[in-house]
């Protein structure tokens, strides 16, 4: 199920980047300048998955294997290993926290364009956070037995995109220049791009079968296309899409 989310989610993000920032940029400000932003964005977020490496949920096997060798071995060994588990949960909430902080910049910056764009950017990036509160979540709930600790820390690391939010919203005025927003649209068509091939397809083909996360990443498309209709019929002409 995982996987087929992952794989539905990836569907969302490539129609946004492709068929709809980046087509918008090109279109609004020349071929030239919304390649270069494009790809501003991918080296942008690039930098970031370089210097905090997404982690993966794969190690929840080996915790269950490794906590029957910590059972065989003595109690020492069991809560020599949980500690070590809790710091790799902490190190990964961290991680996800920086690394959720631009996504949070790229809903807000797609609202301004318009209300399609912020829903879809929204919809799929919480479809993405999904695995990433379990890879948190997981450790810390092997290594303290506590749901609720597991639970708080998971969802500490989520508001980094909120705090992303808030402090864009400082940084660029509601009047931004078209130019401008169609620019850093494009960048973010760039980024989202960048997360989707680099993170969200890898998962989806690991945990569903690559014939399996296609059909879903095909599913997520033609949801986009679907939402963008019923969007633009059912919003009031005045309300920009």
């Amino acid at each position: 199920m995982l996987g087929l989310l992952q794989g539905f989610a990836a569907g969302l993000m490539l129609s946004i980047s492709f068929l709809d920032l980046a087509h918008n940029a090109i279109n609004s400000i020349g071929f030239l300048k919304a390649n270069l932003w494009f790809f501003a964005g991918v080296l942008f977020f690039a930098i970031i998955a370089n210097f905090i490496p997404e982690p993966s949920l794969a190690p929840s096997s080996d915790v269950k294997s490794k906590k029957k060798g910590g059972d065989e071995g003595g109690k020492d060994t069991l809560k020599k290993h949980r500690r070590q588990v809790l710091y790799s949960g902490i190190v990964t909430a961290i991680g996800i926290s920086l690394h959720n902080f631009p996504e949070g910049m790229a809903v807000f910056l797609g609202s301004m364009k318009g209300l399609r764009v912020g829903v879809n950017l929204a919809l799929a990036i919480a479809l993405h956070n999904i695995p990433e509160g379990v890879a948190v979540a997981l450790p810390v709930y092997f290594a303290t037995q506590s749901k609720w600790q597991a639970f708080k820390l998971a969802t500490l690391s989520g508001f980094a995109e909120p705090l992303g939010v808030i402090i864009v919203a400082y940084l660029f005025p509601s009047s931004l220049n078209p130019e401008i927003l169609e620019g850093l649209l494009g960048a973010v068509g760039g980024v989202m791009a960048f997360l989707t091939l680099h993170e969200m397809l890898p998962l989806a083909f690991d945990y569903a079968g690559q014939k399996q996360a296609i059909k879903a990443v095909f599913l997520g498309m033609a949801f986009m296309s679907a939402s963008l209709y019923f969007l633009e019929i059912s919003l009031p002409a005045e309300m920009s899409l």
